[in-house]
Parts: structure tokens; C-alpha cells; sequence
């Protein structure tokens, strides 16, 4: 897998290239210090994954990202966030970002998310979870329209993707549904066709705005 890392910090980037490079299966392409530079080096080296920071010069990682999900749908993003968590989770994730790591993440953890997103799936900590579902607490207005699609969801879909919102693994899924793993992917398929999501990430965010899960 290949892998662009893009963060204002020499040091930083530094690190990660490092841990990337010496990690089975990984392979840095390249270190952009500027959202610019991380759009620019996507477009020519055509990566698996970016690990995107979001507070850059020039161009944050938000633009940045929104640009590399639009123009090269096969480049995945994976957002670097503080402990404390940018209040850009929920842009990042409407940009099409299709995860979070945060930057105190130990070693093993983020080689394992690297994998994760690179592979095709969505990662969303916990504590980032919160904090989305907390942005859409924070957003004034009333909730809203139902994105394309959800009218066609059947009543199991809807219950699946509710469970999702919550926060609910695969696993745990098939655990509290009474269903088979295969049966949880092939629901969890038939969602991204039917709402046009890229990935679970954007489930989320869909679960929320058309009013299927409200927050608590």
C-alpha cells in the first residue's frame, strides 16, 4: 500500500515515514508540508491513502482533502487530528475523508488503521464519534432533507444503519441483530449503493441528517 503523508511539522512527517517504511506491505510515496503540496503530489503519484493533517499553510487539509476525493475517487484519506480534535471533523468528513487518527495514537494502532482505510473501510474512533454526533447537537436549524436513496431503504437496512450511527462494529452488529457476518456486509453494500456513500463514514452522517438517528 502506497501512502502520502502530508503534515506541516518536518518531524512529524518524518516519524510517520519511518514507522510507514518499515512496516510490511507499506510504503511512503512522498511528504507534502502544505495542503497544496498534498493535492499536487496525490495527483502525480496517484496513493493509496494520504494521511492528511488538517491545520496546513496554503490550503488546510479540508480543501485539500475535498479536492484529492473529487478528483481521484481511488485515493483515500485518513484525517490527523490533536487530542483535543479539530472542529473539522464533521467538514472532513463531508469533504469525503473516510477516517480520523488521532496524533497520540500508539505505533501498532496507526499502521493498523493505515491498513484499515487504505483497504476500503471507514475508521471513526470512539472519542471522534462523540464528537461528530456532538457537532450535530451544536448545528442549528432543523434536520435536514433525506439524502437520495433513503425512501428505498428497507426496514432491516434502516434498523442496520441506525446501529451503525451508534457506533456499532461488524461484529457487534451481527451480535445484536441475531445476523450472520456476510449477511451485516451484504446490508452494510446495499446502504453505500442505495445513499451513494463511499464508505461508513458517510453512513453516519446520513443516519443523522435524515432524522433516522437523532442525537441524545
Amino acid at each position: 500500500m502506497r501512502v502520502l503523508v502530508a503534515d506541516d511539522q518536518a518531524l512529524v512527517r518524518g516519524s510517520f515515514r519511518v514507522l510507514l517504511d518499515t512496516a510490511p506491505g507499506l510504503r511512503t510515496v512522498g511528504e507534502a508540508g502544505t495542503g497544496a503540496e498534498a493535492v499536487e503530489l496525490a495527483e502525480r503519484e496517484r496513493p493509496d491513502l494520504v494521511l492528511m493533517d488538517v491545520r496546513m499553510p496554503e490550503m488546510d487539509g479540508i480543501e485539500a482533502t475535498r479536492r484529492i476525493c473529487a478528483d481521484l475517487p481511488g485515493v483515500r484519506v485518513l484525517i490527523l487530528t490533536t487530542f483535543d480534535l479539530d472542529s473539522y471533523v464533521y467538514s472532513a468528513l463531508r469533504a469525503g475523508a473516510s477516517g480520523f487518527l488521532l496524533k497520540d495514537t500508539p505505533p501498532a494502532d496507526l499502521l493498523s488503521a493505515v491498513r484499515v482505510v487504505a483497504a476500503g473501510e471507514s475508521l471513526l474512533a470512539p472519542s471522534v464519534t462523540r464528537r461528530l454526533i456532538a457537532e450535530f447537537v451544536r448545528r442549528p436549524g432543523p434536520v435536514q432533507p433525506s439524502p437520495p436513496g433513503l425512501d428505498g431503504v428497507t426496514d432491516r437496512e434502516r434498523e442496520v444503519l441506525a446501529l451503525i450511527a451508534r457506533g456499532l462494529s461488524n461484529t457487534e452488529l451481527a451480535e445484536h441483530l441475531h445476523l450472520s457476518p456476510a449477511t451485516v456486509k451484504t446490508h452494510i453494500g446495499h446502504l453505500l449503493a442505495k445513499l451513494q456513500a463511499r464508505d461508513r463514514a458517510q453512513l453516519v452522517i446520513a443516519a443523522y441528517e435524515s432524522g433516522l438517528v437523532r442525537p441524545r
